[in-house]
C-alpha cells in the first residue's frame, strides 16, 4: 500500500499546486508508482516515460524487465530493444478508459508492443490483442469511477491506500505479463543483447580450465587452431554464438514439432537433441554441460534467452520467416546486432529471395538452352563456387528448385538424403562443403552455425 500512498501523495502535490496539465504532468507520478511496484518483482520491472519510437509513433511509456537494461555499445544503444512488459498509453483523468482502449494510438501501440497497460490515472487496464488482431481488454483496476471521485479521494492518500490493498498486486500481476515477440528484429535484439551479455561474463569469468577444454573441444571437432589475440577473441565469439544460435536453431525444429497452439516450453537444455548436424550437435552438447557453463556464470543468461523464445508469437514470426528460410536468414539481423564489426567483416548480408530464385535459374538456364549442357546445374561436372553468405540460399534453391527431378537421377538412391548430399558436394564453400549433413532439415539448421575451415 506504501506505492499507491506516495503515487496519491504526489498527485495530490501536483494538482493543488495549480501549475500542472492535465496528463503530461502527472507523469513522473505515474512512473515512480510503477517503478516502486517493479522493485519487489523477479526480474525488476523498469517503467521509461516516452520511449523511442520503433515503427509505431512514440508511446507514453514502456516497461522493461532488469535484463534489458545492461550494458549497451553506442550503436547497440542507438536502436534500444522493446518493452519486454509491453507500452504504456497514459490520459489525463477526464477521458474514460474505454475510450482510450479503442483509440488510434493503442491500434498502433499493440500491433507493434502486443500489450499496452492504458489508463486515465485512475483506472488501468491491460490491453492485448484477440485472434483478429482487435483490442481485447485484459485485467483491470479501478481507482475510481469518475473524474471527480478521484480527486476527491487523492485529497486523502493514507486512506486512499487503505481502500485498496489489493491495486499493487494487480499492478505486480500485470508487470509479470511478458509481451509476445512477434518481428524477427525484436526476437534478434533480445538473443543479441543476452549473447553480448554472456560474452562479457565470459570474458570476465575465473573460469580458466572450463575455457581451456572448450577451446580444444572447438579446434578438435572443427579442425581450426585459434591463435594470438585475434583468434582468442575469435574462439570466444564462436562459443557464445554456438551456443546462442543453436539454441535458436533447436527452437525453430522444436517449433516444427509443436505445432499446437499452447505447447510445453521449449526448454534450452534439450536443445542439442534437436541439432542433426553432427558436428554442431555435438558441439553445442560439448558447450551446454552444466560443469562446463557454470564456472563461466552463463546458465543464468541462457534461461533469459529461453524465456524470450518461449515469448514469441509463432505465427507472426514464421509468417516473416518460413520454417524453411528462418535459421539461415535470421543470422543476418542476429550478428548485426551481436557484432555489427563481425558481421561486416565475414560479409554476412541479406539476399532476397527472388534475386536466389532468378539467379539460380538463370544460371541453369544458360548451362542448358546455351552450353548444351541437358542436366544444367545437376551436371555432374557443374560445380557452383560461391564465397558469398548467400550460398545457403542457392544450395536450397539447386535443391529444391531447378535440380532436383535431374539430381534424383544423379544421385546413388532416389531419395531426399542422397540429393542433399550430392548438392552440397557440388556446392562450393566452407560453410558447407566441410560439413556431413544428412537432410533438408539438417541444411537449415547447419547453414549459419558452422564456421570456417582453416586454409
Amino acid at each position: 500500500m506504501k506505492a499507491l500512498k506516495t503515487y496519491a501523495e504526489a498527485l495530490k502535490k501536483i494538482r493543488s499546486s495549480g501549475a500542472g496539465v492535465e496528463e503530461t504532468s502527472y507523469y513522473p507520478a505515474l512512473s515512480n508508482l510503477l517503478n516502486d511496484v517493479g522493485e519487489e518483482l523477479k526480474p525488476k520491472v523498469h517503467c521509461i516515460i516516452n520511449i523511442r519510437s520503433k515503427g509505431a509513433g512514440i508511446p507514453d511509456g514502456g516497461l522493461f524487465i532488469s535484463e534489458q537494461l545492461i550494458d549497451n555499445t553506442d550503436k547497440q544503444i542507438s536502436k534500444g530493444p522493446i518493452p519486454a512488459r509491453g507500452a504504456i498509453e497514459v490520459k489525463g483523468a477526464r477521458p474514460e478508459v474505454d475510450e482510450i482502449i479503442h483509440s488510434k494510438q493503442v491500434a498502433k501501440y499493440l500491433g507493434r508492443y502486443k500489450q499496452v497497460l492504458v489508463t486515465n490515472l485512475r483506472e488501468f487496464v491491460l490491453v492485448t490483442e484477440d485472434a483478429t488482431g482487435n483490442p481485447l481488454k485484459g485485467e483491470n483496476y479501478s481507482l475510481a469511477k469518475t473524474e471527480e471521485e478521484f480527486w476527491d479521494a487523492v485529497k486523502n492518500p493514507r486512506k486512499m491506500a487503505s481502500t485498496h490493498p489489493d491495486f499493487e498486486e494487480y499492478l505486480k500481476q500485470v508487470m509479470m505479463r511478458s509481451a509476445p515477440l512477434a518481428e524477427p528484429k525484436d526476437v534478434a535484439f533480445f538473443l543479441a543483447a543476452y549473447a553480448r551479455e554472456a560474452r562479457k561474463r565470459v570474458e570476465s569469468s575465473g573460469g580458466v580450465a572450463a575455457l581451456s577444454q572448450l577451446r580444444l573441444s572447438l579446434e578438435e571437432s572443427l579442425g581450426i587452431e585459434f591463435e594470438g589475440d585475434e583468434g582468442e577473441h575469435f574462439f570466444r565469439g564462436t562459443l557464445v554464438q554456438t551456443l546462442f544460435y543453436g539454441m535458436f536453431s533447436a527452437w525453430v525444429l522444436w517449433s516444427e514439432d509443436h505445432p499446437e497452439e499452447n505447447p510445453p516450453p521449449f526448454d534450452w537444455r534439450t536443445a542439442g537433441s534437436y541439432l542433426h548436424v553432427p558436428i554442431i550437435g555435438a558441439l553445442f552438447a560439448q558447450i551446454a554441460l552444466p560443469h562446463r557453463l557454470g564456472p563461466l556464470g552463463i546458465v543464468e543468461v541462457l534461461n533469459w534467452t529461453g524465456d524470450a523464445l518461449n515469448r514469441v508469437d509463432r505465427r507472426a514470426f514464421f509468417e516473416k520467416f518460413s520454417a524453411n528460410e528462418a535459421v539461415q536468414y535470421f543470422y543476418e539481423p542476429f550478428l548485426e546486432a551481436f557484432d555489427p564489426e563481425l558481421r561486416k567483416r565475414y560479409g554476412v548480408w541479406y539476399t532476397p529471395q527472388e534475386i536466389v530464385d532468378y539467379m539460380v535459374e538463370r544460371v541453369d538456364a544458360i548451362l542448358r538452352d546455351e552450353l548444351n549442357i541437358e542436366d544444367g546445374l545437376a551436371n555432374e561436372n557443374v560445380y557452383i563456387l560461391d564465397k558469398g553468405n548467400s550460398r545457403k540460399s542457392r544450395c536450397r534453391i539447386v535443391h529444391n528448385r531447378v535440380g532436383y527431378k535431374r539430381m534424383v537421377r544423379r544421385a546413388s538412391q532416389s531419395n531426399e538424403r542422397s540429393v542433399t548430399r550430392y548438392v552440397i558436394r557440388v556446392v562450393g564453400g566452407a560453410e558447407l562443403s566441410h560439413s556431413r549433413l544428412g537432410s533438408t532439415r539438417d541444411v537449415r539448421a547447419g547453414a549459419s552455425l558452422a564456421v570456417r575451415k582453416r586454409p
